[in-house]
C-alpha cells in the first residue's frame, strides 16, 4: 500500500490579494497537517490581485483531479469559496471530494463593488449541484465580516441547506484578524468527526 493511499489529501485554496504570506493560517495550516504526515497542496493561484475566473477554475479542475489520500479535504478561504461554488454549478468537479469547508465568503454586493473579482459574482448553484463536488460541505463566517455583510450563514450556508459555524466578532477570518493560527481548524481538518464544531482562534 502507497502512502498516497494512507495519508489524509488536503487542498487548500486562498482568495483574493492573497500571495500566501507566512503569517496566515493557511500557511500555518498547511505546515502543521504537512508535518503530520500528510498529502497537502498550498499552491499560489494565478494573479492573486487581478483574478480571472476561467483561469482560477481550470487551476481548480487540475488541482482536485490531483489530491489523493484515504480521506480528501478542500479548504476554501474567501474567494475561493465563490470559485469553488461556480465549479459546482459547472459540474466541473467530476470525481467528488469527502469534505469541504468553505470560510469567509465574500457576498455578490462586495464583489460588485471591485472590478477586479466582479466576474466572480455567485453563481446560481443548488443544493444537489454542491452535494455532487463532495460528501461534506461545511461553511465557517464572522457574524462582522466586511465582505459579506449580510453573514455567510444566511447569505450562503441556510439557502444551500449547510451547517454552519457563526464565530462572533472575527471579521474576514484571515491575518488581519488575528489568525496566524487556527488550531480549532486544524482540529477539524484531522479529526473524525465531520460535525464538530470550528471554533474562533480564541476558543
Amino acid at each position: 500500500m502507497t502512502d498516497a493511499l494512507v495519508e489524509d489529501g488536503f487542498l487548500i485554496l486562498h482568495g483574493w490579494q492573497n500571495h500566501r504570506p507566512a503569517g496566515h493560517w493557511e500557511h500555518w495550516l498547511a505546515d502543521r497537517l504537512t508535518a503530520s504526515g500528510h498529502a497537502v497542496d498550498y499552491p499560489a493561484l494565478p494573479d492573486p490581485d487581478h483574478p480571472d475566473l476561467e483561469v482560477w477554475l481550470a487551476e481548480l479542475r487540475e488541482r482536485v483531479d490531483a489530491l489523493r489520500g484515504r480521506r480528501r479535504t478542500v479548504v476554501c478561504h474567501s474567494l475561493a469559496c465563490v470559485a469553488w461554488l461556480h465549479a459546482a454549478a459547472r459540474g466541473d468537479v467530476a470525481v467528488p471530494v469527502d469534505r469541504v469547508v468553505l470560510v469567509a465568503p465574500p457576498s455578490a454586493g462586495f464583489l460588485g463593488r471591485h472590478p477586479e473579482v466582479a466576474a466572480f459574482a455567485p453563481p446560481r448553484v443548488s443544493a444537489a449541484q454542491l452535494s455532487a463536488t463532495a460528501r461534506y460541505v461545511r461553511m465557517v463566517g464572522s457574524d462582522n465580516d466586511p465582505c459579506c455583510p449580510g453573514g455567510a450563514a444566511a447569505v450562503y450556508a441556510e439557502p444551500l441547506g449547510l451547517p454552519a459555524d457563526v464565530l462572533a466578532g472575527q471579521g474576514h477570518l484571515g491575518e488581519d484578524a488575528g489568525y496566524g493560527s487556527w488550531p480549532s481548524l486544524l482540529d477539524w481538518c484531522v479529526g473524525g468527526v465531520d460535525d464538530a464544531p470550528i471554533r474562533s482562534r480564541a476558543e
